[in-house]
């Protein structure tokens, strides 16, 4: 008569190996934190539906219903915001200012940062570090009218001066997330670098700024959406009409009693466009850079 361990041991040798306990509730789907997500997702697919309808829309039928869809699409909308803004000229105003701010931000804010990581162990760098970090704290209305006298007084009141600009105020947020990335970094590949005979503007250039592709995209794609949308910084700082960029052109819908709602959508899509395609060619990077950021 064989015993219980042994006839146990038959009975369950032709079963597959339990899984653990933790690997199953790995696996199982969080319903409640779907559910969440979902209801969060409609904080941003209600706006921009409204934001389609409305664009699509003759007045009359905005004074309707603003959530139905438009009963005979009116295309005509976004040529006629296109004439009315110049589009052409405020969308290269806009593109110039954005890409000499992404361009010079790139370069100089990881250069920037670079210098700081590496010698936090000094005084100076330190307190320079919490200097940027404090910086964010100082909102830019306090500092507007001297920034207005000043460009004016330096002739700075155009593009340049505007790209100038974006360059030093992004420069304390981007350093506080270059600083976070580059902790991440082994310092062994620089060591390596110096017994090469590789100074410090070599090791940078061709070790160190190579690495920092997916957080240049998390800064890059700040910058741009900062520099592209930006409204209140070009209204203070540009001085000539045939400067004006996107946001300062289509505040021409709104008058002193009445907004033409229709063809102020149909340009706010046409401005949206550009910034979506950016982004959805560089979120794996911005998503992989804040993330490695995140940790040491």
């Amino acid at each position: 008569m064989s015993s219980p361990t042994v006839a146990t041991r038959d009975a369950t040798a032709g079963r597959p190996p339990a899984r653990p306990v933790r690997a199953r509730r790995k696996n199982r789907v969080n319903w409640w934190l779907t559910a969440l997500m979902a209801v969060l997702s409609l904080t941003v697919l209600i706006p921009l539906y409204f934001a389609v309808v409305t664009a699509l829309k003759t007045p009359e039928e905005l004074a309707g219903s603003g959530f139905a869809p438009p009963g005979n699409p009116r295309w005509a909308n976004f040529a006629d915001a296109w004439r009315l803004t110049n589009f052409p000229n405020a969308a290269l105003n806009s593109a110039m200012v954005t890409v000499g701010a992404l361009v010079l931000t790139l370069l100089s804010n990881s250069m920037v940062a670079y210098a700081i990581s590496r010698n936090m162990h000094r005084r100076r760098f330190r307190l320079l570090f919490y200097y940027f970090v404090s910086a964010l704290f100082v909102p830019f209305p306090i500092i507007m009218l001297p920034v207005v006298k000043q460009t004016a007084l330096l002739g700075m009141d155009n593009q340049l001066g505007l790209t100038f600009l974006y360059v030093v105020y992004g420069l304390a947020l981007n350093v506080f997330i270059y600083v976070g990335y580059l902790n991440s970094i082994p310092r062994e590949l620089e060591e390596a670098a110096r017994t090469d005979g590789a100074g410090v503007w070599t090791t940078f250039w061709r070790i160190i700024f190579p690495l920092l592709a997916p957080i240049n995209a998390t800064v890059g794609i700040l910058t741009c959406l900062w520099a592209w949308n930006d409204f209140l910084l070009p209204l203070v700082v540009l001085s000539s009409p045939e400067a004006q960029t996107l946001p300062l052109v289509q505040y021409v819908f709104q008058g002193q009693f009445s907004t033409n709602y229709t063809l102020a959508f149909s340009s706010y899509l046409m401005a949206l466009a550009p910034m979506v395609l950016l982004y959805l060619i560089a979120q794996r990077w911005v998503i992989s850079g804040v993330m490695r950021g995140s940790v040491k």
